[in-house]
């Protein structure tokens, strides 16, 4: 294995770790305004994140900066052509950390209700944008012979890629309610168990419907990595609602996580060695060849990467050890 497909490997385990982690976030943050009746339950459902969500934005980050340094033409094309969406991406990033902040500096109502929506628009608009980007890449766009994005943003949003955009939506969303019923107890964990089997309900036929699109749309199911990939992704979906339906929310929530990590792997799996497909021609789709850095450079950031990268692993896993318990009223701190 040379290093281009080692630094494309780290890359895709990035994304998982992001979409495991802050996709429960997501979920959170969408299902907050209508879980929460009063503003001491919207708090419970904040301080189940609120010790981690920073943190899980740190594999985003890291990904992003991974791909400047290792694929800097990938980093240069994606970040020109997906200009507006990235943009809507960080502008929904910034409006949801900022409320977090703000909320509890006033007593207000109006003021509190104003940061929960804001909370509720952040994690809405981010489940939604990460769909629609990641089934742009799948489905290809069009980039020329000088790896330059040649389109326009609306050709960023097909029907195909709006689908793709409430899939994961509705996948995040699930995540987070599964992820509130391991955090909540009492009529709370009530609520998000119902709320949790009604969005499995729906997010179930709408997937089938986006693998069904994907097979017409890309040429994922070419690889058959990336179909063993889809058909686990299916079966650890099918295996939360089972799970959810049955009591066991823990095994549940680790289903629906299994179902985002294969999820991320078919797409990964289903592009190498490509990057980013050219819809205008296969030959001008950015690799992990020609969109690369020098080997020299690949080579220094491995040895960083092996340094420091489980340094970061080990605190994360100490931060959620550490607030591992349930969250309840008595524990609200403002």
């Amino acid at each position: 294995m040379d290093l281009n497909i080692l630094w494309f490997i780290l890359i895709a385990v990035l994304f998982i770790g992001f979409f495991f982690l802050e996709g429960f976030d997501y979920g959170v943050g969408i299902l907050l305004p209508f879980l929460g009746k009063n503003d001491n339950e919207r708090r419970v459902l904040i301080n189940t994140i609120g010790p981690v969500w920073d943190g899980n934005e740190v594999w985003l980050i890291t990904a992003g900066g991974a791909i400047f340094a290792a694929f800097p033409n990938w980093y240069a094309t994606l970040f020109s052509g997906f200009y507006l969406a990235l943009f809507l991406i960080l502008f929904a990033l910034i409006i949801r950390g900022a409320a977090f902040e703000f909320r509890s500096s006033d007593r207000s109502p109006q003021w509190r209700n104003l940061w929960d929506w804001a909370i509720f628009l952040g994690s809405l608009l981010n489940a939604i944008l990460w769909g629609v980007a990641v089934s742009d890449l799948l489905r290809g766009v069009p980039i020329d012979a000088q790896m330059q994005f040649a389109g326009n943003f609306f050709d960023l949003v097909p029907p195909y890629a709006i689908l793709g955009g409430v899939s994961t939506c509705l996948l995040f969303t699930l995540h987070g309610a599964l992820y509130l019923s391991l955090k909540t107890e009492g009529e709370m964990l009530q609520r998000v168990q119902n709320a949790a089997k009604k969005i499995g309900a729906v997010t179930v036929p709408v997937v089938v419907v986006f693998a069904v699109m994907t097979y017409f749309q890309t040429d994922l199911f070419k690889s058959i990595g990336a179909v063993i990939a889809l058909l686990l992704c299916a079966v650890a979906l099918l295996a939360a609602n089972f799970m959810l339906r049955t009591g066991k929310s823990g095994k549940a929530f680790i289903s629906s996580g299994l179902t985002l990590l294969f999820l991320t792997v078919s797409v990964f799996w289903g592009m190498f060695p490509r990057v980013m497909v050219s819809s205008l021609k296969p030959d001008w789709s950015l690799t992990i060849y020609n969109a690369s850095s020098s080997p020299y450079t690949l080579k220094i950031m491995t040895i960083v990467a092996l340094t420091l990268v489980p340094i970061v692993l080990a605190y994360q896993i100490w931060s959620y050890w550490v607030f591992r318990k349930r969250v309840t009223e008595k524990d609200l701190h403002y």
